[in-house]
């Protein structure tokens, strides 16, 4: 017995050695020093790029964002590439009735290749939040840009084309990205592009957006990226999100290509802690690497026919430094294979061990338990510590998340373990092993038929566990059995691991379910392994209960150590959103947060909520609001007429400028129907019109300000309002500095100042 349980120990710590080597192959490389060979790429001479970029908050139209935009430019110079900067309008249409626009001034550099059979597009965004300096968000892009066309210029020409995009206002719009697309001749013909963005401080740079038909140039990454960090499962993912980067408007004028971004350390991202210092320049590297290496393959490929979509995506993920690829045209007959697999394997288990099929199909319905329980422990254990420490509210993941992390995985094996030691003796071991086999197997066509590139997370270790269950079943040999569970726990381990590990800083604690979900199927076709552990099935009560035992005490250790490590303090501060509004007209001002349940700081400037849209219309309904005291601010510059067109049709020609030198401008058109816009000479997109308001959000405004014309049906009164919005609330009259601890939410209206006007017509 006691041989068993240690041979069953033995086989667990392998399987866990397996793993943490899995996830280690993720990590990124060490970071190249400045004296690096000059044709391979450097972290250390990227990163002189990021303290340059980086030295200040830049964001779109700021002077801060003029010097970022002159330090590119002569740098690419330097390198030789004919470079310039495209200074155009772009527009991100929303909701009916709401768009956003901005100037842009993208800096546009070529480096000509020798037989050209297309373009390849390097792309990241040179503007950084309202709210931080864009140490990450996106120096890491730029400088990996910069870096990787250096490199370039150290050996032979490519034989296609490559040109540099550094975008404006990504942060505000996509408007640069959108405005390249639409109007620079480069971009006339499409091409493909390498998409470079970060949303945190470190971990590897995960490829994780595709155009639709990426099975060429997902063969091409695997062959060509030295740190291949990517899973089919993401493009999924994040095709079903609402996230964007400048990568979402290249797509819809019809490039293809591939997305890449890293994304450990959310803590920092859109704040004023994203600093050059936190990058973890191993990241820095592992783009650079990929992008340089990317660049040279693609750059002497046929991106004539890599423009085009292939026949249809590929199935890829992550295995110990490489990356496994197939076709997804075998996606469906991976999942059917794998039901076929459990079933046979349901059939041979009541040949070979008595398990009935009724007992298999118990233990399908009892593991349902598990997979329901632990995604739900998961999401609950964040609740708690949301309720502990109430600044977890406005972050998807803590400032230092690892021991959490930890306790997750150990929550999902105390569900699994307390579930596996009350049923084992009463369903049987065989019959629970099947049935949680058949979860993974249905998952599998679930996914096949919904997200088919993250099928193969369930499909194939349950294919595999399966294959090798039957031969465990039908060979003789005693080691037989044993060792088929070990290699079905080994592959389940390879396939699962890596993406698991994943999920955590791509979702967050606060969408701990998603990790934990994976964890528990990861754990159910473990339970053959995990069987040894419990002894005999005459073992005692106490025997039975040791091992989930240990389980629960570790899980509450891995959390009240991520307690005891991860507090709040001036280098990791608490975030919350604060901002003021006034209504120049009416004398009326306030302090306004989007918090639900805002910190002490933040509390104290509220008493209540109120809904300001009407007044604002870039505001949400039944935000939290207090009075505060109007202060003395120039009211934005407005200027409105309205000119007869006949057929009950106006045109109002609208003037709007600060006096403050505002970042954003609002218009804002209510009371008529609006069928037709322009707004400093870029008419806006008709997706937008036909509603009874037109509210147009303008960015880096023109020192004179921005001309519009409205077409509006109906002969009642028009309501024109002029808003604009400007960073920082040192001055205002009642403010008190946040106190240490305290920081600033990595949101796009933190702190944001906002004074409207409004004429009617």
């Amino acid at each position: 017995m006691r041989a068993g349980r240690l041979l069953g120990l033995v086989a667990l710590l392998l399987l866990g050695a397996l793993a943490a080597l899995s996830i280690a192959a993720l990590q990124p490389p060490a970071p190249a020093p400045v004296d690096a060979p000059a044709d391979e790429f450097s972290a250390g001479r990227a990163f002189e790029h990021v303290q340059q970029l980086a030295a200040e908050t830049h964001v779109t139209g700021s002077p801060a964002n003029d010097r970022v935009r002159r330090y590119v430019v002569d740098t690419l110079q330097g390198l030789g590439l004919q470079t310039r900067v495209q200074d155009a309008v772009g527009a991100d249409p929303g909701d009916p009735g709401e768009v956003e626009m901005a100037r842009v001034r993208n800096v546009v550099a070529v480096l000509p290749g020798t037989d050209p059979t297309g373009r390849l597009f390097l792309v990241a965004h040179h503007d950084s939040v309202e709210t931080g300096p864009g140490g990450n968000d996106d120096a890491a892009g730029v400088s990996s840009v910069l870096e990787t066309v250096r490199a370039l210029s150290q050996g032979p020409r490519l034989r296609n084309d490559v040109v540099v995009v550094l975008t404006d206002a990504e942060e505000a719009c996509l408007c640069g990205a959108e405005a390249f697309a639409d109007a620079d001749p480069l971009a006339a013909d499409g091409g493909v592009v390498l998409n470079l963005e970060a949303r945190g401080t470190g971990g590897p740079p995960i490829m994780f957006e595709t155009a639709l038909g990426n099975a060429d140039l997902a063969g091409v990454y695997a062959g060509a990226a030295p740190h291949p960090v990517a899973t089919s499962f993401a493009v999924e993912v994040y095709r079903a999100l609402p996230n964007d980067t400048d990568f979402s408007p290249l797509l819809a004028a019809g490039f293809t290509g591939l997305n890449t971004a890293y994304i450990d350390g959310s803590a920092a991202y859109h704040t004023p802690e994203d600093t050059p210092e936190r990058m973890d320049r191993g990241s820095l590297q592992a783009m650079g690497d990929n992008t340089l290496a990317l660049t040279r393959a693609l750059g002497d490929d046929d991106l004539g026919a890599l423009a085009e979509p292939a026949a249809g995506d590929a199935v890829y993920f992550p295995v110990l430094g490489g990356l496994v690829r197939y076709p997804g045209a075998l996606v469906w007959p991976v999942a059917g294979l794998a039901v076929v697999a459990v079933g046979a394997l349901a059939v041979v288990a009541r040949r070979r061990t008595g398990t009935s099929l009724r007992r298999s199909l118990a233990g399908f319905g009892l593991a349902a338990v598990p997979v329901v329980l632990a995604p739900l422990a998961a999401q609950g254990a964040w609740a708690l510590l949301v309720a502990v420490r109430p600044g977890y509210a406005g972050l998807i993941d803590p400032w230092r998340p690892g021991w959490y992390r930890l306790g997750v995985v150990a929550l999902v094996l105390a569900v699994l373990l307390v579930w596996y030691a009350l049923l084992r003796r009463r369903v049987g071991a065989d019959a629970l092993a099947v049935g949680g086999l058949g979860w993974l197997a249905v998952l599998g066509v679930v996914l096949a038929a919904a997200a088919p590139g993250g099928s193969y997370l369930t499909a194939v270790p349950a294919l595999v566990a399966a294959l090798v269950g039957v031969v465990g079943l039908l060979e003789t040999p005693a080691w037989v059995r044993p060792l088929a569970g070990l290699v079905a726990g080994a592959v389940a381990v390879l396939v699962l691991a890596p993406t698991i590990a994943l999920f955590f800083p791509a979702l967050g604690l606060a969408t701990g379910a998603a990790p934990a979900l994976f964890a528990v199927l990861l754990g159910l076709v473990l339970l053959p392994v995990l069987e040894p552990l419990f002894g005999s099935t005459g073992a005692g009560r106490a025997a039975r209960a040791l091992v989930p035992g240990v389980a629960v005490l570790l899980t509450l250790a891995l959390f009240g150590t991520g307690l005891a490590v991860d507090r709040f303090d001036a280098a990791h501060p608490v975030p919350t959103q604060l901002m003021y509004a006034l209504d120049a007209d009416r004398g009326e001002a306030w302090w306004i947060s989007t918090e639900d349940d805002p910190v002490g700081w933040t509390a104290a400037y509220l008493d209540g909520s109120e809904d300001l849209s009407g007044t604002f219309p870039l505001l949400a309904g039944g935000l939290a609001t207090g009075a505060a005291e109007p202060a003395d601010l120039p009211a934005p510059t407005l200027t409105a007429s309205a000119t007869d067109l006949g057929d009950g049709r106006r045109e109002v020609s609208v003037q709007v400028g600060s006096r403050r030198a505002a970042r954003l401008l609002v218009l804002d058109v209510a009371g008529a129907r609006v069928t037709g816009a322009t707004v400093a000479g870029r008419a806006v997109p008709g997706g937008v019109l036909g509603e009874d308001r037109l509210s147009v959000t303008f960015h880096a405004p023109p020192d004179g300000g921005v001309a519009a014309t409205f077409v509006v049906e109906g002969d009642g009164p028009v309501t024109v309002r002029a808003i604009d919005g400007s960073d920082g609330l040192a001055d205002l009259p009642g403010f008190t500095p946040r106190p240490e601890g305290v920081g600033v939410a990595g949101t796009h209206t933190s702190d944001l100042l906002l004074v409207v006007t409004s004429r009617t017509l």
